[in-house]
């Protein structure tokens, strides 16, 4: 699943769905409550395995502010989805949301490079 991103960073990419961790907030309580945000009541909360650490450095940020740049540490996560893909519906970050097999998100110029990392298992 991957959304085409409204907003910085990453603006006009095609990026894996995520979020941020609160303060005091666990990190399986994390993983649902961006799972339901992000993706909706279809897809489910359990079955969600960790699948790397990734660090991502960009030159801008999403408030905009110039000169300022943004540092994430990602903890990706994966599920194996068995039968049709959920229907997911896109909000205000995202222009549209798509199901997109793997060797076609690898082939796409409009598919972030953070993104094809974790598909690949590597860096960017």
């Amino acid at each position: 699943m991957l959304g085409y991103r409204r907003n910085r960073p990453a603006e006009g990419f095609w990026f894996v769905p995520g979020g941020r961790v609160g303060k005091d907030e666990r990190l399986v309580d994390a993983l649902g409550r961006i799972v339901r945000r992000e993706l909706g009541d279809q897809v489910p909360l359990a079955g969600w395995l960790p699948s790397g650490v990734y660090e991502h450095f960009y030159e801008d940020n999403f408030a905009g502010e110039p000169g300022v740049s943004t540092y994430y540490v990602v903890l990706a996560h994966r599920l194996c989805l068995v039968g049709a893909d959920p229907v997911v519906m896109p909000d205000d970050q995202h222009e549209a949301l798509r199901w997109f097999p793997v060797a076609e998100l690898l082939g796409r110029d409009d598919v972030h490079p953070y993104t094809k990392a974790y598909f690949r298992g590597g860096t960017a």
